[in-house]
């Protein structure tokens, strides 16, 4: 039996992204119903974790212009200018937004906002508090929607469908995790606020919720996903877990050194002197791992490493400015940066593709909107710049609950019984799964299996050799996806099925990924290729569509909005 309940729109996913959403909507029209359906409780989120900061203009020496050029550099110029310039427009409208909120942003001794400099910004632009930004916006957005009455949520619902009828978006079909009962939360829109992908890979700063479901959801309801080739590695990560070391502990003057105990950034291309270690992460993971190569990386329990020097920056300074960080490396590493070195190599951290959307967060099927990291409206083209994603949840979120409000004021209910008969459909597919001992592969080999494939064929650095290996691989382990074999039949809290429906959406993602990878023939951003080393805008300026098939992905494009920037060396 189904469980029915209906709403105006419906929000997948409780982060930034989708708090944000929900308070927009609910500022819009406080007499329409908005579902918020997420798969943890909102303040177990992965913003919660960021660190770093969050871009906006706050300084006389910064400009739009500045800040826009910026991102279209970082992009490698395949961020659409259309989306840039609306987001340095609203970025400090949003960020002084949420102050009002109770976000507490550190502050100058003058009581200006303080900034950091970020790796490819011109100037100090990333806000902060301390190094919990991510901590302190979300406790801000969460206390803030606990305001508005409209909002109703829906916490530990896994959604696993997209209910389409009549040629748009009409709600979801959810499996509450407490009860193992189903749900059918209809809507006359949805939005997607889902977050990322990054655990289709072995070695992320992402949390173990970060499964892509979002964009698994619209890419089985035939909505394209763009640039998914784009993953970026973040060159600090702790060796074994992934933890972030945040781009702050360089920003505020942090040094990276190799085993000549040498600060090798300064040799390369991008950067001079005090600025070496604030080049865009694309390229300083690409210097550490020619580092590796080159025998000048350490040796350790967990492969090569860095390390990262903070200690001519003083214990006041670091308990000041980066007391997180010096907690996690005490913790988890058992080093005192204070004193000590701390380990690092790059590590998967963001995608930059994901849902195909425009300006207004809305995708190629009606009613459905998408924004954070789950989405690609494109932004961030082919690299992120630090400290633009958290600013990105907030200006899109707001944008997707605005646009989905008014797409719902002008939408009927439709057929809720068609809608109720497909969740039940659903329902008993997941069922299907439940206890299944008839299936032969397991769920933690299968995991094994795929994200070895995808740090084998799409890390730091790429061969077409390599990318066909994975796209071929993954299309196997799609496959055999379909023949899990589960224990576990009880209904309550039956952390076995979420796993098993969380696999089948990475390993869906993770075919799309490789597919994509291994069709460009070129150099950008965050894509570097070994046999393709330059960038070739003549051939593949352009975003990468993928569309599902029963076969796999089908590639097709999608124009790049090109502006008064126009497309030239990446160079810094």
């Amino acid at each position: 039996m189904v469980q029915v309940s209906r709403h105006d729109i419906v929000i997948v996913g409780g982060g930034g992204a989708g708090l944000r959403a929900a308070i927009a909507a609910a500022e819009a029209n406080p007499d329409l119903s908005i579902a918020l359906v997420s798969k943890v409780y909102p303040m177990r989120s992965h913003t919660v974790s960021a660190e770093g900061g969050a871009a906006a203009i706050a300084r006389d020496d910064d400009n739009e212009e500045l800040h826009g050029f910026d991102t279209v550099k970082g992009s490698d110029f395949l961020g659409d200018q259309d989306v840039i310039e609306y987001f340095v427009e609203n970025a400090p409208r949003e960020l002084a937004l949420l102050e009002n909120w109770g976000c507490p942003w550190s502050r100058n001794e003058d009581g200006s906002v303080s900034t950091r400099a970020f790796g490819g910004m011109s100037t100090k632009r990333t806000w902060y508090a301390t190094d919990k930004v991510g901590f302190h916006m979300l406790h801000a957005l969460f206390q803030h929607s606990l305001r508005f009455d409209n909002i109703v949520r829906y916490d530990e619902f896994f959604v696993t469908k997209l209910l389409v009828e009549d040629g748009r978006c009409q709600g979801v079909a959810a499996l509450e995790i407490r009860t193992g009962e189903f749900h059918a939360i209809l809507g006359r829109s949805v939005i997607l606020a889902t977050g990322g992908a990054g655990k289709i890979f072995p070695f992320t700063t992402n949390g173990t919720i970060k499964t892509g479901d979002g964009m698994a959801l619209a890419y089985q309801a035939g909505v394209a996903l763009k640039d998914m080739e784009f993953v970026q590695y973040h060159p600090t990560g702790l060796p074994g877990t992934g933890i972030l070391i945040t781009e702050a502990a360089r920003g505020e003057g942090g040094y990276l050194r190799n085993n000549k105990d040498e600060r090798f950034l300064v040799d390369y291309d991008y950067g001079v002197g005090d600025k070496a270690e604030l080049g865009p992460r694309d390229m300083v993971s690409r210097a550490i791992i020619q580092e590796f190569e080159a025998g000048r990386g350490f040796e350790g329990r967990y492969g090569k490493y860095c390390v990262v020097d903070l200690r001519h920056l003083g214990e006041k300074h670091i308990d000041a400015k980066l007391p997180f960080v010096r907690e996690l490396a005490k913790i988890y590493i058992g080093v005192d940066p204070v004193h000590e070195y701390i380990p690092i190599r790059p590590v998967v951290h963001y995608m930059m593709g994901g849902v195909d959307t425009d300006i207004n967060a809305a995708t190629e099927l009606p009613g459905l909107f998408a924004a954070g990291e789950v989405a690609c409206a494109s932004l961030n083209g082919a690299n992120r710049l630090g400290s633009n994603s958290l600013t990105e949840c907030l200006v899109f979120g707001a944008v997707a609950g605005r646009n989905a409000i008014e797409f719902a004021q002008g939408a009927g209910e439709g057929n809720s019984s068609a809608l109720v008969s497909q969740a039940e459909e659903e329902a008993a597919r997941v069922e299907a799964l439940r206890g299944n001992g008839r299936g032969n592969e397991k769920i933690a080999g299968l995991r094994h299996e795929m994200n070895s494939t995808m740090e084998a064929g799409c890390g730091v650095y790429r061969m077409q050799e390599s990318m066909q290996i994975a796209a071929t691989e993954t299309r196997s382990i799609r496959k055999r996806a379909a023949d899990l074999h589960l224990k576990d039949s009880s209904r309550v809290f039956n952390t076995e099925i979420v796993s098993a429906l969380e696999l089948q959406n990475m390993v869906e993602l993770a075919e799309v990924l490789a597919v994509s990878a291994a069709h460009r023939k070129e150099s950008r951003g965050a894509h570097t290729c070994r046999d393709y080393p330059t960038r070739d805008d003549q051939s593949f300026l352009y975003h990468t569509l993928a569309h599902r098939t029963d076969d796999g992905p089908r590639l097709g494009r999608k124009e790049v909005k090109l502006g008064h920037w126009e497309p030239q060396e990446r160079k810094y």
